[in-house]
């Protein structure tokens, strides 16, 4: 069941991916979808957005997701043959910024060397 879980967020994952860009006009931030979880019994998605912009380019990408939401599940039910398309529900995800913002400060740091070693 597990395996089964895992395959459905990869190819949910995958097809959001294709599906958002073309459903929701966002030119201030640049978004990828960067995980789904679904729940055991498939009703039910948890879509984390990366989108890279501003705070006020974030807070209108995610409007237009939730704007969206029901014809992007519509794409969805299209593209996907399932018993019964699960409701999603779109989260923003920080982890690229916070990852962005940690380089950053080892970069003022002097901790990221710029030109490391081959391996040998």
């Amino acid at each position: 069941m597990i395996n089964r879980l895992a395959r459905v967020c990869e190819v949910l994952k995958r097809e959001l991916g294709v599906i958002i860009p073309r459903e929701i006009d966002i030119r201030d931030a640049l978004i990828t979808v960067a995980s789904v979880d679904i729940t055991p019994d498939l009703k039910q998605a948890h879509v984390y957005i990366s989108a890279l912009g501003n705070a006020q380019a974030r807070r209108k990408t995610m409007q237009g997701l939730e704007d969206a939401r029901v014809r992007i599940q519509s794409e969805l039910n299209k593209r996907i043959k399932m018993k019964q398309t699960p409701h999603l529900h779109f989260h923003l995800d920080g982890s690229i910024e916070r990852g962005s913002r940690i380089i950053h400060l080892m970069d003022e740091l002097g901790l990221v060397d710029e030109n490391p070693e081959p391996n040998e």
